[in-house]
């Protein structure tokens, strides 16, 4: 033996350093590994599998079709402020708001996306004041009990917030970054989680139609491009406007939004349901102009409650709202969520502004595709209306969590008796050879981790617990280790969908709730679009979820980060600053006496 060597200590040390150069070369390995597939993975050169021999889904053609008119979206982007201003023209018969040329160059210096279509909203939703008195318009914005004010370029909350949630002064901080150089504006905001504004059709098609008479683009040399501003509302101090407010003991709350449905509607003239004791009820042979071989087309019309009556006993804002109090007048209301046939004024949700990681899931966005779970998770209250002993089944979210839960459905699949929330899966519309077989139970029991985090205040619902049971929570940095994000409506809103779009991970998005982003989104690109049925939820599910390798995998991952970085590009806060600006200097003008001759005609003297 030499000299000096020790056998217990020579070994040990070898090993030790064997393995930190594992370790090292394991770790460099792994990176390269994971950056390198970062970067082979061309999201925009993806194309769905087609040719002989390969079975031609329904959902490859609207991925196909929607990305081909995501495209030509784009195709329309604005460059320049005169650019802009003439397809603003165009698509609004009217000059651009005085102001715009700052809110121009605002976009131009964060980059943005400008696309005129992304701005339809603003339009949709204030045409109706243009057909108002404009004192009226300003006296009622200004009493409101909290309005956003801006006054000589600084932004301001006033109302009484002790004890209520930071909404008032989460707007106003978001409009405090460009109140610099804008007109005197008073922007009245509903505090309540529900809209309140439902004004029968027949009423808004006459504003509407007065809007369209009056609107005209004077000559450049006669328009004028300074507001008259709000001294003399601001002196006078008008009272608060309160139009009558109807609550539980007045009506319903789907007999109030249908009178908005127009006569060409499926839901005009449709009586709300008296009773919700039996089963909740599906339509029979369900196939509506909105969907193409069952799958999502048209996703407007899918959100619509009026092309959809089944709706009055399928979602908790219909069979009963956790609170009510609405009023068939059209008084300015800004707020950040609204039913299609609501009027407030849409402006982002509070809750996008704020950074608590309950509903962002922090600056963590999860791992790449490859290591994520091909699975789906939810988790949530059983929250989205005021759930009784004989209405709970009715209720979406719970439909939900039914259809997800292999015990639920292996219960139903061996019974042959269908579950209280939801019917079984129509093999006439949908191919399913596990629904055939009878085996979606035992495949969502590897496939689907949902459940309710809450149910109600303790006692107030047993007849809940033989049914559900509480989980726990899991963080939303947490559930983005897993490929499928279904989203559900809760009281309004879901104030997660943010959040879920701008993961690595997959949205699958039911809604009867529209938003400020709605129109600079497209489904089957960004997220997937679901039925709020839950119809075609199995069938949605088995297509993507096919697992590592499958052609549905391969679609899936390329809605992820499609839809990923385009919200990094749309759904920022400076997207949201920009879209409450231009909607802010309309809303100006509108409130104007001069409206008609106010506009940006800079770009037309050159």
């Amino acid at each position: 033996m030499f000299k000096g060597f020790d056998v217990r200590v020579w070994p040990s040390r070898l090993v030790v350093r064997y393995f930190v150069v594992f370790v090292v070369l394991a770790f460099l390995f792994t990176n390269y590994y994971l950056w390198s597939d970062w970067q082979t993975w061309d999201v925009d050169s993806y194309q769905p599998p087609s040719g002989p021999g390969v079975a031609q889904h329904p959902i490859k053609k609207l991925m196909k079709d929607a990305r081909a008119r995501h495209n030509e979206q784009l195709s329309r982007r604005s460059l320049d402020v005169a650019t802009a201003a003439a397809r603003y023209r165009e698509a609004r018969g009217r000059h651009p708001p005085p102001g715009f040329d700052l809110w121009f160059q605002a976009a131009l210096d964060t980059d943005a996306v400008i696309v005129e279509d992304f701005f339809d909203r603003i339009y949709k939703d204030l045409t109706p004041f243009w057909g108002m008195d404009t004192k009226m318009v300003r006296d009622r914005a200004h009493s409101w009990p909290w309005v956003v004010r801006v006054r000589n370029g600084t932004a301001h909350g006033d109302g009484d917030v002790e004890g209520r949630v930071p909404w008032l002064q989460l707007w106003t901080g978001l409009v405090g970054e460009f109140a610099e150089g804008m007109p005197d504006v008073d922007m009245p905001i509903n505090y309540m989680d529900e809209p309140r504004l439902l004004v029968p059709h027949n009423q808004i098609a006459k504003l509407v139609a007065k809007e369209a008479k009056e609107r005209k683009m004077p000559d450049a040399k006669d328009v004028k491009r300074e507001y008259q501003g709000l001294a003399a509302v601001d002196e006078a101090k008008p009272k608060l406007y309160d139009p009558r407010w109807y609550g539980f003991s007045d009506s319903d709350y789907w007999s109030l939004a249908a009178k908005t449905c127009g006569p060409n509607t499926p839901a005009y003239g449709v009586k709300a349901e008296k009773d919700f004791s039996k089963p909740a009820e599906f339509p029979s042979h369900y196939k509506p102009s909105y969907v193409e071989e069952g799958y999502i087309l048209n996703w407007t019309s899918a959100m619509d409650p009026c092309e959809q009556p089944h709706l009055r006993q399928l979602h908790g804002s219909f069979v009963e709202p956790v609170s009510m109090s609405s009023t068939d007048e059209l008084i300015p209301l800004f707020g950040g969520s609204k039913l299609p046939m609501n009027n407030e004024i849409l402006i982002p949700g509070a809750m996008y502004l704020t950074d608590d990681e309950f509903y962002s899931g922090g600056e963590s966005h999860g791992p790449q595709w490859h290591w994520k779970k091909t699975a789906a998770i939810w988790r949530g209250d059983a929250s989205g209306g005021r759930a009784k002993a004989h209405t709970w089944h009715h209720f979406h979210r719970h439909r939900l969590v039914d259809m997800l839960n292999a015990t639920t459905v292996s219960t139903a699949e061996a019974s042959g008796k269908r579950p209280v929330t939801f019917e079984p899966p129509d093999t006439s519309i949908y191919s399913s050879s596990r629904a055939e077989s009878k085996e979606l139970g035992k495949w969502l029991g590897t496939f689907a981790d949902v459940g309710f985090t809450y149910l109600c205040p303790p006692g107030q619902c047993d007849y809940l617990t033989d049914f559900y049971h509480v989980v726990e929570r899991i963080p939303m940095k947490t559930q983005y280790t897993y490929k499928f994000l279904p989203d559900a409506d809760g009281n309004s809103f879901s104030a997660r969908f943010r959040g879920f779009m701008r993961s690595t991970s997959v949205p699958l998005k039911a809604t009867i709730y529209a938003e400020w982003h709605d129109d600079r989104l497209t489904p089957w690109v960004h997220f997937i679009p679901l039925d709020n049925t839950y119809r075609d939820l199995y069938p949605v599910l088995e297509f993507f979820g096919d697992g590592p390798g499958g052609q549905g995998d391969a679609a899936a991952r390329f809605i992820a980060e499609k839809g990923r970085i385009w919200a990094e590009q749309v759904l920022r806060r400076e997207d949201m600053k920009l879209y409450v600006w231009r909607l802010l200097l309309e809303w100006a003008r509108v409130c104007d006496d001069e409206r008609h001759a106010l506009g940006y005609v800079d770009d037309l003297l050159l």
